[in-house]
């Protein structure tokens, strides 16, 4: 077993040594098969309508309902990750079947196919850049940038980060309002998030016409969940204390894949639930590992290199963090004492 880190920090040399390793490495685990990737697809999208059927079946039985929309919640975000690989075309064998497949799970994610990879698409570019945060999924503040805000920025950013508002209200807003005209959808594919929220539309009148009020309560309590678990991963895949970010020309992509992107050691079942998004850290650093590829090549990683996990008790810790400090180089709290922003000062 070797004991070289997958996060080398010692010097340049090394570390193009170390990713050369690694690019070789995972290399091996990109063949995309359409046998595994059409059980992932089909059997996602069973998964998700037999658990919805379920769930109408079991109305108004609140302990029943209340679990079972859970667990539909839970197929809601895996064919979200399914078509996060369609926009890398990392899940079936050639572009045009993945482009489909991708168009075909948006009515079910409720996020436009074409916008979502092009943003996703800029999110990888520029991942761990300071100058670039505007791509992230969740907005990071440096404790310099903090320690110059004045009160309704730091108000702001507060409430922002609080677990308690950006898991539930985050994610409903979201995946439910932000998505039907999502950022860059004027420039990209301003016809098709049109078409794809008349396709939503149509979903969600289908429901009605189905089960009813108790089918469209239902749908909004899967919407709702979904987009809980939905924020609580996009915050873990970056935000955690060893996340690394810096500025060009010091910025270096590998490391920001690896070092600035989480492995979520949080247990069988979810990894299969969630479609091994939790391997963030070898997805950012090959994006071309399909998402039934990732929890094996992460286990093959984990044999040959230290690699650095985070469990249940580290994921939740990671929501008290909030600042880069780029002195630190850590993700950290909000400072205890109190810094008066500069132009709060000149004014006294």
């Amino acid at each position: 077993m070797h004991a070289t880190p997958t996060r080398p920090e010692i010097t340049p040399t090394y570390r193009k040594e170390a990713e050369r390793e690694l690019r070789r490495f995972t290399r091996s685990w990109t063949k995309r098969d359409n046998r595994l990737a059409s059980l992932s697809f089909f059997g996602s999208f069973a998964a998700y309508f037999f658990t919805l059927w379920l769930t109408v079946l079991a109305w108004p039985i609140w302990w029943l309902v209340v679990p079972l929309i859970v667990i539909n919640a839970f197929a809601g975000v895996r064919l979200y990750v399914l078509q996060h690989d369609t926009g890398h075309n990392s899940l079936f064998t050639t572009k045009r079947l993945n482009t489909l497949a991708g168009h075909v799970l948006s009515a079910f994610t409720l996020t436009p196919f074409a916008v979502m990879q092009h943003n996703h698409n800029e999110h990888h570019s520029h991942l761990g850049n300071l100058d670039e945060r505007d791509t992230t999924e969740i907005s990071t503040m440096t404790l310099r940038e903090w320690n110059a805000a004045g009160f309704w920025k730091r108000l702001h950013y507060r409430l922002y980060r609080s677990p308690l508002l950006m898991i539930p209200v985050g994610g409903l807003l979201t995946y439910a309002l932000a998505y039907r005209w999502p950022k860059n959808s004027a420039r990209i594919a301003p016809r098709q998030v049109l078409v794809h929220n008349a396709v939503l539309a149509l979903w969600v009148f289908a429901i009605w016409l189905m089960a009813g009020g108790p089918g469209l309560v239902i749908y909004a309590g899967t919407v709702f969940a979904a987009g809980c678990i939905g924020v609580f991963l996009v915050y873990l895949q970056h935000n955690f204390e060893d996340t690394w970010w810096d500025r060009k020309p010091d910025l270096n992509p590998a490391r920001a894949a690896l070092q600035g992107s989480s492995a979520l050691d949080l247990g069988w079942w979810f990894d299969l639930a969630v479609a091994n998004i939790t391997y963030h850290d070898i997805h950012h650093f090959n994006a071309n590992i399909p998402s039934y590829r990732l929890r094996a090549c992460h286990v093959a990683l984990r044999q040959q290199y230290e690699v650095q996990t985070i469990g249940w008790l580290e994921a939740f810790r990671s929501f008290t963090l909030k600042l880069w400090d780029e002195d630190q180089e850590r993700l950290v709290p909000f400072p205890r004492q109190r810094h008066t922003a500069p132009n709060a000062v000149s004014a006294q």
